[in-house]
């Protein structure tokens, strides 16, 4: 059994958990400053702004190819999964009414080309 005194990812550990400590203490008390919580407000809502913006951009790109957007396409996903699952209903229905009727020499539907 290794020595924990002598097992070097013990002592990297040990040595991590410190200066995670140390970061949190330095972190908590320069939050604690207006000045410091101030620019790390603007610099979040800076981030935030940028980001709108490329959104936009990319938005605007995709247009231009005449591509959809990943909303247009998730939106797309959900109307084909609704449509899927009214097939799905619609198909145990028509099984519902052949089993009902005992009528078992029924042709099934086929898909109109």
């Amino acid at each position: 059994m290794a020595d924990k005194d002598n097992d070097p990812a013990a002592a990297w550990q040990a040595m991590f958990g410190e200066m995670s400590k140390g970061f949190t203490a330095l972190a908590s008390q320069a939050m604690a400053t207006p000045e410091i919580a101030k620019a790390v407000g603007q610099v979040g809502g800076a981030t935030a702004e940028a980001q709108k913006q490329f959104g936009e951009m990319v938005e605007k790109y995709l247009a231009g190819l005449n591509l959809p957007t990943r909303a247009q396409m998730d939106e797309f996903g959900a109307r084909l999964s609704a449509i899927e699952a009214r097939l799905d209903q619609l198909k145990a229905a028509v099984d519902q009414g052949r089993n009902e009727s005992g009528d078992t020499t029924a042709p099934k539907p086929t898909r109109a080309k």
